[in-house]
C-alpha cells in the first residue's frame, strides 16, 4: 500500500518532525530532493528548477557528498537549501542508535545544516531524542506528500498524479535525484511545475 500522504496516526507518533508548512496565503509549495547529490542527476533537477524559478531543498547522504563535492556546491550556488539524510541511507528501525547517530552526525560534517530528514521516514524515538541532545537546532523534516518517483511499478503520469492530487499550499512535496528514481522524476517534475506555476503559486526552500 502506498501511503502518498502519511497517515495521521503516523503523523501522531512523530509530532516533532516538520510534516508541513505554515498556509501564509502565499500559495506555496516546498519541493524536497533526497538521496543526492548525483553528478548528472542533480544538475538536470536544478536546470529543471532554474526555468521555473524555482528553490528547493535537497536532502543529501554524506557519502554522495564526499564523492561527488562540486555538484553538491552547485546546488547551494543555483540558492537552493541542503540537509542532512545520514551518511549511507541508514534505515533508523534497522540501525543501532549510537550507529545511526554517528552516521548523522559524520554526514553533517560535510554538509553544515540544522536540517535533516530520515531515509524511508523511519526514526526511532531514542534516535531522535539522542540527535536533539546532540544537535539542539537540528529540525527533523518529514514530508506532506511523497511522489513514489522511484517506484517502477508506477508511470511518470502516476508520478505527476500522486502530486497534483494531494499538494497544497504549504505542502512538502518530495522527489528524488537519485538513478533509481530518474525516469519517473525527470518526467513529472517539470508538469508539476507548470501545473503549480499555472495557478500562482511560488516554490521556496525550506
Amino acid at each position: 500500500m502506498r501511503l502518498v500522504k502519511p497517515s495521521k496516526v503516523f503523523r501522531m507518533f512523530y509530532p516533532s518532525l516538520l510534516w508541513e508548512m505554515p498556509k501564509t496565503g502565499e500559495k506555496t509549495i516546498y519541493l524536497t530532493f533526497d538521496d543526492g547529490p548525483h553528478p548528472t542527476i542533480t544538475p538536470l533537477v536544478l536546470e529543471i528548477l532554474k526555468r521555473y524559478n524555482a528553490n528547493a531543498t535537497f536532502f543529501c547522504i554524506g557519502n554522495n557528498v564526499r564523492q561527488f563535492p562540486a555538484t553538491f556546491e552547485l546546488i547551494k550556488k543555483e540558492g537552493h537549501s541542503v540537509g542532512c539524510h545520514t551518511f549511507n541511507h541508514e534505515n533508523g528501525w534497522k540501525t543501532s542508535t549510537q550507529n545511526y547517530v554517528d552516521s548523522v552526525l559524520a554526514a553533517n560534517e560535510l554538509i553544515q545544516s540544522n536540517l535533516f530528514r530520515p531515509p524511508h521516514g523511519k526514526i526511532k524515538r531514542s534516535e531522535l531524542k539522542k540527535l536533539s541532545t546532540l544537535h539542539s537546532k537540528l529540525k527533523i523534516v518529514a514530508w506532506t506528500v511523497i511522489a513514489y518517483d522511484w517506484d517502477h511499478a508506477l508511470s511518470p503520469e502516476d508520478v505527476y498524479q500522486n502530486v497534483i492530487r494531494n499538494a497544497g499550499d504549504g505542502s512538502i512535496v518530495t522527489f528524488h535525484d537519485s538513478f533509481k528514481a530518474y525516469s519517473n522524476m525527470i518526467s513529472a517534475l517539470p508538469r508539476v511545475l507548470d501545473y503549480y506555476s499555472s495557478k500562482g503559486f511560488i516554490f521556496k526552500a525550506l
